[in-house]
């Protein structure tokens, strides 16, 4: 039976710029691990793909699903829901394989109660003024919902406190490069090769 997998989850404020780093990341070809795609009730913004960027579902339908118990998080977001579908996750850490999560700082939370020994790394902007550009100049949103994503990312910094690690998001190449060496020193921690050498001595 393999070890199992690595839950690896990567948060941050709203427009610190999480997708494209993940994105960029996903891009190498020395990429271990899997990519859990989240789920939404937002509406799709131009150029996003059903089941590659999220699965966009309605809010009647995402409510349905956590009634029956089969999001491993959720969270509600300036008026929409995003989650993570839990039988992926499992499934796909049980088989051995590290699953990677791009998710909102409160979902990130809750999976941080479910699974206390994932890897969770915080994705900061360079300062704060750097932070309000990326989210004006995204173009997407009304002055009233930036305002409303800034109140609130401000919020969202104060938890990195309960993050392992936090990586600045300068550069995304850079981003990149400290979130792999990151995930390749995890996987030598004792908690997590143990159980293999406790087998072995059984087998002695």
């Amino acid at each position: 039976m393999p070890e199992r997998g690595l839950l690896i989850v990567l948060s941050g404020p709203s427009g610190v710029g999480k997708g494209t780093v993940r994105k960029a990341l996903f891009e190498k070809d020395d990429n271990q691990f899997e990519y859990s795609i989240s789920m939404t009730t937002r509406n799709k913004r131009e150029g996003e793909v059903e089941g590659v960027d999220y699965f966009f579902r309605s809010k009647d339908e995402f409510e349905q699903l956590i009634s029956e118990g089969k999001m491993l998080e959720y969270a509600e977001y300036v008026g929409n829901y995003y989650g993570t579908p839990l039988d992926y996750v499992n499934k796909t850490l049980d088989e051995g394989k590290d699953v990677f999560l791009e998710i909102e700082v409160q979902g990130a939370m809750k999976v941080k109660e479910k699974i206390p020994d994932g890897v969770f790394i915080f994705l900061t902007p360079p300062d704060f003024s750097e932070l309000k550009a990326r989210i004006v100049n995204r173009g997407t949103d009304e002055l009233a919902v930036i305002e409303k994503r800034m109140t609130k990312a401000k919020e969202e910094i104060e938890m990195m406190r309960h993050y392992d690690y936090a990586v600045v998001n300068d550069e995304v190449e850079l981003a990149v490069q400290r979130i792999k060496k990151i995930i390749e020193s995890e996987h030598y921690r004792v908690n997590h090769v143990i159980d293999r050498y406790e087998n072995m001595l059984k087998e002695l």
